[in-house]
């Protein structure tokens, strides 16, 4: 990105774009997780259109098809909009992390903030290796920060490098 360019521009540039700036984007297979969750949500609608058309006195095909294509379209379109604009910056004392497309989040987090550090997995993210880093600093505003979508071993490294951050600091 050159000097001249604005900050609306940036704010509209997906993550993978933005090299320059220092961000890291999250593993690929963290698309394939958010495709699954957004299948299994569709099903809360899929399963009453199906009740709904088998019971109403429609042709076939009116109310189910439109569901169908609508949860296609989000299982298809929202996990790869929202990997793009999703990425960090694992500073020497901070932890950046950007995300959202419409909502943009830009959180940054210095070490000596944080009062302690998990790192999750749910079923789906052991399936592909991935793994949620959350740093969690006093507060109650935003007082976690999560990072989802790193291989398991990247944020148990990364969980490491700051506590050890953090122990230098308390010593």
């Amino acid at each position: 990105m050159s000097e001249e360019t604005s900050i609306e521009e940036v704010a509209e540039t997906p993550i993978s774009a933005i090299g320059p700036l220092g961000l890291t984007q999250v593993h690929p297979d963290h698309k394939k997780v958010m495709r699954i969750k957004v299948a299994i949500a569709s099903l809360v609608a899929l399963i009453p259109a199906t009740i709904v058309q088998f019971a109403a006195p429609v042709p076939m095909g009116v109310i189910i098809v439109p569901v169908l294509v609508l949860a296609a379209f989000f299982i298809w379109r929202f996990p790869r909009r929202r990997y793009a604009y999703k990425g960090y910056d694992m500073g020497v004392d901070r932890l950046r992390v950007v995300r959202g497309y419409w909502w943009r989040a830009d959180a940054v987090v210095p070490f000596g903030r944080v009062q302690h550090l998990d790192v999750q997995q749910g079923p789906l993210e052991r399936i592909y290796g991935l793994a949620t880093l959350i740093l969690h600093t006093a507060g109650t505003h935003n007082a976690s920060v999560p990072l989802a979508g790193l291989l398991r071993a990247d944020a148990e490294e990364m969980r490491e490098t700051i506590r050890q951050h953090i122990k230098r600091e308390t010593l």
